[in-house]
């Protein structure tokens, strides 16, 4: 690559990061989404840097970027078997970042300005039914060691907070508030909120704290709540691989991963008679149509719980 060529890469690259920045600061978007963002548009530019024109010239700059190649990006992407949602996001980010370049005067014309998206088949969240979620539960209250503490917190914690994985695990002991029953969840997020314990929740946590986090950490200055058994913070595929073996010893058929019991809480809650907006706070959902879609799970699962023998009629929003 040419010095010029070179030049005008590094400044295309500057214009990825004065909007991923626009994102963290102006839009308030997840660390999540920032990241998804980035990938996309990391693998954009590669495309455009390895494309040659007709007459065989490399693109140095965005503005000659024109609709003709932004069809050919996304040909490549389905040529490449991603998924439809998948594709459906790379071109929302390749969308977004055009829209903001052509409003700040970057560029003149938006050359993704008429690019469609793939139709994206809804996806309806996962579940298990209330007792699969009460045996599992249950599982970890059989044994008497410090890990088997530990564990029966963060799945009591897991299931009646409804927090995301990264949630859960990134929480520090300070997050956490015993007596008045509240645990601050992402509190270094944007989307920090307050999840409130019911007493069971308490008093698993509580004694974790007493029994189980005290055997289980090495350095006092540790500062995560839920530690593995070197006494480090737990990670995302420690939680995955606890839930898979207490799903396995209760003998769950059926795939479950910690985000469904995110899917079981909100659904549960819904056939318990909470709304919409209540839902949607306690997962920390930015957008209400978000939640939305465990509304068909619950409609289709509500006949099958009873109160006093009578079937449950859900309470309107």
């Amino acid at each position: 690559m040419d010095r010029v060529a070179e030049s005008g890469v590094n400044r295309m690259q500057e214009e990825v990061q004065r909007y991923l920045l626009s994102l963290d600061i102006e839009a308030e978007a997840s660390e999540n989404t920032i990241a998804a963002y980035r990938n996309d548009l990391s693998q954009l530019l590669t495309f455009l840097i390895r494309y040659q024109t007709n007459d065989g010239q490399r693109l140095t700059g965005w503005e000659q970027v024109t609709p003709e190649i932004m069809q050919e990006y996304v040909l490549q992407l389905h040529e490449r078997s991603y998924a439809s949602s998948t594709v459906a996001r790379k071109v929302a980010a390749v969308k977004s970042f055009f829209d903001y370049m052509y409003t700040r005067g970057v560029i003149e014309r938006d050359p993704a300005a008429l690019l469609e998206s793939p139709k994206v088949k809804k996806h309806i969240p996962h579940t298990i039914s209330h007792d699969d979620v009460e045996r599992l539960l249950a599982a970890p209250k059989q044994y008497n060691t410090a890990q088997a503490i530990r564990d029966s917190a963060l799945i009591e914690t897991l299931y009646a907070t409804g927090m995301r994985v990264t949630e859960l695990v990134n929480l520090d002991v300070s997050d956490l508030d015993l007596e008045a029953g509240q645990l601050v969840c992402g509190a270094n997020d944007k989307r920090r909120r307050v999840a409130h314990l019911d007493s069971a929740v308490q008093e698993s946590l509580r004694l974790y704290m007493e029994k189980g986090r005290p055997a289980l950490v090495v350095r006092p200055s540790e500062s995560a709540l839920f530690l593995n058994h070197r006494g480090q913070r737990l990670t995302r595929q420690g939680l995955w691989l606890i839930i898979k073996r207490y799903v396995t010893e209760v003998g769950i058929e059926e795939p479950v991963t910690p985000h469904t019991l995110r899917h079981s809480f909100a659904t549960h809650l819904l056939n318990t008679g909470a709304g919409l907006r209540e839902v949607q706070k306690r997962l920390g959902h930015a957008s209400l149509s978000t939640t939305q879609v465990y509304r068909q799970v619950s409609d289709e699962s509500a006949s099958e719980i009873t109160i006093d023998g009578k079937p449950l009629v859900e309470d309107e929003d």
